[in-house]
């Protein structure tokens, strides 16, 4: 998601190369994370159409489609608790009882937070933190009904992911201590939250799967294992982990009776920016129990996993289930800062029944600068076939689509300007998500924190 510094961008070190693109914008198997679809297979490299300026100055969108604000922060949340919170970051959709749809709302809230989320009694952790979620419901026609707080007094809700018994699991993008910027606790926990009734789930760490910086997770349905990710800044870089829980696919709540953390070994491959080819894959991947998942006195990452040590690699994010497999995505990797190698971003399949690893996607870094090769974020698969995109870069910010056919088009461009006329900047998107029924595709806005819910002609 947002990272706390800004490191040079892929546009800015092409374009200082002369690097202008060679015009193919993935290289991999795409075909594979798309469901088998006309429409998808139909879509040329122009997607939808040209995007139409929006003459209130929201969002633009192709011809045929529409947007509405549900909303906005500094406005009052519904449920009388105080304004909506600013920072809006990964979020999900989730089925409701008649039709009705509950958006589940992240809120990447550090100490330095323009808007925290509300402290509400039975549903705040650690009062001196900023962060949380809000869940918005909304009714059978797509109308806001209810608004409210769903956990507060986290820190750095980043991202998360969706369990199959319908609640969403918020993760802490970081792994302060008590006493750092005011916290009065440890920081650095999953928390699972219910967002058709938050008092269900309350406020509590699910201590069993690790103290690090999260940044998101996917549940295996069949199983009950639970995949995390680790977005750590600076080297050792982050770990992909999985979580082994006491009672698998145990509903809400269930993940509080804990379970065994471990970390993935890739025999021989100390850090995954190394692989470059598409359709690399590896045999025999092993895991290894973490030694501390607490980080009582050292970081996970840190810590000993014996002399065969443990595979690292920068900017893990995004984390999905698709099928039969497990997803994640390495936003970037930058030699300067200590990678093996340098990409622009990967995705990676782990087969559980296999135990089997292959690098699926590549980006970059010979692709077009406009094309969505920069610092991959936020993924989701279009119930009509394709992968969405929210690109976590510089200049405009774009949710791009992308075919079965690997070709790139724009669905949609922020035009909330967060900086000057002379030099506009404008908030990257996150949390995107479709609705149970494919119709409508939900997406925030992380400044100034914005939630829209997208139609049109998706199966056109």
């Amino acid at each position: 998601m947002s990272e706390p510094r800004r490191t040079p961008t892929r546009r800015q070190m092409l374009a200082g190369t002369g690097a202008l693109g060679v015009g193919i914008a993935f290289a991999g198997a795409l075909p594979e994370l798309f469901p088998q679809s006309a429409a998808a297979q139909n879509l040329g490299h122009d997607g939808y159409g040209p995007l139409v300026p929006d003459p209130d100055g929201l969002l633009d969108l192709p011809e045929g489609f529409r947007y509405r604000v549900l909303s906005r922060e500094g406005d009052p949340l519904r449920s009388g608790e105080g304004p909506v919170p600013s920072r809006h970051d990964g979020m999900t959709a989730l089925p409701g009882r008649g039709g009705r749809v509950h958006l589940v709302r992240n809120h990447e809230n550090r100490a330095d937070a323009k808007i925290p989320v509300p402290a509400v009694k039975g549903l705040t952790y650690d009062p001196a933190a900023k962060g949380g979620c809000t869940a918005l419901t909304l009714d059978a026609r797509g109308e806001v009904v209810a608004e409210r707080v769903a956990i507060a007094g986290t820190a750095v809700n980043c991202a998360g992911g969706p369990t199959p018994w319908h609640t969403w699991l918020t993760c802490e993008e970081t792994e302060d201590r008590a006493g750092t910027n005011g916290y009065a606790k440890d920081h650095g926990f999953v928390f699972e939250v219910d967002p058709a009734d938050p008092h269900r789930t309350g406020a509590v760490p699910l201590t069993a799967m690790g103290r690090f910086q999260h940044e998101a997770v996917a549940v295996d349905p069949y199983s009950g294992v639970v995949y995390e990710t680790e977005d750590a800044f600076d080297k050792p870089f982050g770990l992909f982990y999985r979580f082994l829980p006491k009672k698998p696919l145990g509903g809400p709540g269930s993940l509080r009776a804990g379970g065994r953390l471990q970390a993935m070994r890739v025999p021989g491959v100390p850090d995954l920016s190394s692989i470059q080819e598409p359709g690399t894959a590896f045999d025999r991947i092993e895991w290894v129990d973490v030694p501390d998942p607490l980080a009582a006195g050292t970081p996970i990452r840190l810590q000993d996993f014996g002399p065969k040590g443990i595979t690292h690699a920068q900017k893990l994010e995004g984390c999905y289930w698709g099928r039969r497999y497990v997803y994640f995505v390495s936003s970037f990797a930058r030699g300067a800062e200590g990678s093996a190698a340098d990409h622009f971003g990967q995705v990676w399949r782990y087969d559980p029944q296999r135990r089997r690893l292959t690098l699926v996607i590549a980006f970059g870094p010979d692709t077009d600068i406009q094309l969505p090769g920069e610092s991959p974020d936020n993924i989701c698969l279009a119930p009509g076939g394709g992968l969405m995109v929210c690109e976590d870069g510089s200049g405009a910010q774009h949710v791009y689509g992308v075919t079965r056919a690997g070709e790139v088009y724009a669905l949609a461009r922020g035009r909330q300007n967060i900086g000057t006329p002379e030099e506009p900047e404008w908030g990257e998107f996150a949390g995107v998500a479709f609705s149970p029924d494919g119709r409508t595709m939900y997406v925030n806005c992380y400044a100034p924190g914005t939630t829209f819910a997208v139609t049109g002609p998706w199966r056109r």
